[in-house]
């Protein structure tokens, strides 16, 4: 059996395409994104705990950060870019709820006065559908492991850049913060 030439020009022309956005255009926009919106890594190493987050960093440039740029009651990828990553190297408590040791994917629902906290087992290449514009998270909510409230605080400050440390208060707490507005996540070992 023989194939047209014309559908086996079709093919090549698909497959040329396909790897050319994968290894060239799919890449370069990754790295591209990244100027604007770093990718940082806050760390903690005391205790007998060793935990690490990998996020994007993006800045609020004068914008309406919560109800706006990132709207209320929906799930947030928690950053920019590539969903933001949690890792433990032991088991750990995320307020009265057991995280074993791995990597997982954090994901977000701020609220005006309350945020929901989620922690999931899929790590996806990026945290947003292209299709959707960004407005869809790739989040599989059938992997969820921890789903926490945490109430919402307001900072003295504009936090201009996203960011997400580790602050040991006697309680060890992960702090995310951007705009006015500042969660604390309890964390034990």
């Amino acid at each position: 059996m023989k194939f047209p030439k014309w559908l086996l020009i079709v093919l090549v022309s698909i497959t040329a395409l396909w790897l050319l956005f994968n290894f060239v255009a799919w890449p370069y926009m990754k790295q591209e994104t990244k100027k604007i919106s770093s990718e940082r890594t806050a760390t903690y190493t005391k205790n007998g705990m060793d935990l690490s987050i990998t996020y994007s960093s993006p800045s609020k440039k004068g914008r309406v950060v919560f109800g706006e740029l990132v709207p209320y009651d929906v799930v947030w990828r928690t950053g920019a870019n590539e969903p933001t990553r949690f890792t433990t190297s032991s088991d750990i408590r995320i307020l009265d709820q057991k995280l074993p040791s791995g990597t997982y994917s954090l994901w977000t629902k701020p609220g005006k006065e309350k945020w929901l906290v989620i922690f999931n087992t899929d790590i996806p290449d990026w945290g947003v559908t292209l299709i959707s514009g960004g407005s869809e998270t790739t989040r599989v909510a059938e992997e969820d492991i921890i789903e926490l409230e945490v109430p919402v605080e307001e900072s003295d400050e504009v936090i201009e850049n996203f960011t997400i440390n580790f602050i040991d208060q006697g309680q060890l707490y992960m702090n995310l913060a951007w705009d006015k507005t500042k969660i604390k996540v309890p964390i034990n070992n």
